[in-house]
Order: C-alpha cells, then structure tokens, then sequence
C-alpha cells in the first residue's frame, strides 16, 4: 500500500509543476489518478486543493470554485481552501459568499491579509509572470474583504 501513496503524492507533485510552467491545463487528469490511487488519503485535501489552483489560472472560476469546496469538505481546517474560495466566488460576482468564504478562513488563520499573501508569493518566486498573476489574486481578496493589513 505504501507505493500506492508515494504515487499518489507523485501526481500531486506533478500538479504544481504543471501549474508552476504554464501547462495549468494538463493537471486534472494528475488530480483525479491520485484520488483513485489513494482515495482516503489524509493529503486529498491538498490535491483538490491545487486542482482549483489551476482552474483559477485557466480562469475557469465555477469550476475552481468547485474543486476548493471539494478540498474544505476534504479538511475544513485548511485555511487556505476557505481563502481560495472566496478568491474564486469574488471572480464570479457572488461577493456574499465570498465575504462568508473569508469569514471563515479567518476564524481559522486570524492573521492572514492581503500583505501576508503578497509576502508568501513573493517569497517563493520572483518571476515576472507568476507575480503578475498574483495581482489577480489579491485583487479578487480585496473584494473578497479580505483586509490589508
């Protein structure tokens, strides 16, 4: 059993490569083979959460939107899933939702902010590209009612 999760995590891993190199589109088939390879498993939450990363990167909202309730199912403790949603509902015009989204990352990671997102981003790449992208993000947070500070 042991292989099959380290097969799993391959395709995950393979997932924000996808993402990470413009290729956002190819990561689904990656997403949905973890899941069959390990369905119970206690990092499924990641997978569908980065699943809906590329959906947002593709501008596919609904769907992103989709995947991220999938993964807060999955683990309603990962703050990071209750932010992304809101990202993604805030992109489609649904902002109550998407205050409720914040609302309750926030109930889990109080001190999260828009500042906090631009330093985590900032520190993991400095591509042009990938930093442009980002603005998006925040910009989606901020409507969101994600605060500043």
């Amino acid at each position: 059993m042991r292989w099959r999760w380290n097969l799993a995590h391959a395709h995950s891993l393979i997932v924000l490569g996808k993402i990470y190199t413009g290729r956002a589109e190819e990561t689904e088939a990656h997403v949905v083979e973890a899941l069959r390879l390990s369905p119970r498993d206690t990092h499924a939450y990641l997978w569908l959460h980065h699943a809906g990363l590329a959906k947002s990167v593709l501008g596919l909202h609904d769907e992103a939107a989709a995947w991220r309730r999938r993964s807060i199912e999955a683990n309603r403790n990962f703050a990071q899933a209750h932010f992304s949603l809101a990202y993604s509902l805030a992109q489609l015009g649904r902002l109550d939702e998407a205050h409720s989204a914040v609302k309750a990352g926030l109930a889990l990671n109080p001190s999260f902010n828009i500042s906090r997102a631009h330093a985590g981003w900032t520190a993991l790449s400095d591509d042009p590209t990938i930093l442009a992208q980002t603005e998006r993000w925040y910009e989606g947070l901020r409507n969101a009612g994600l605060p500043k500070e």
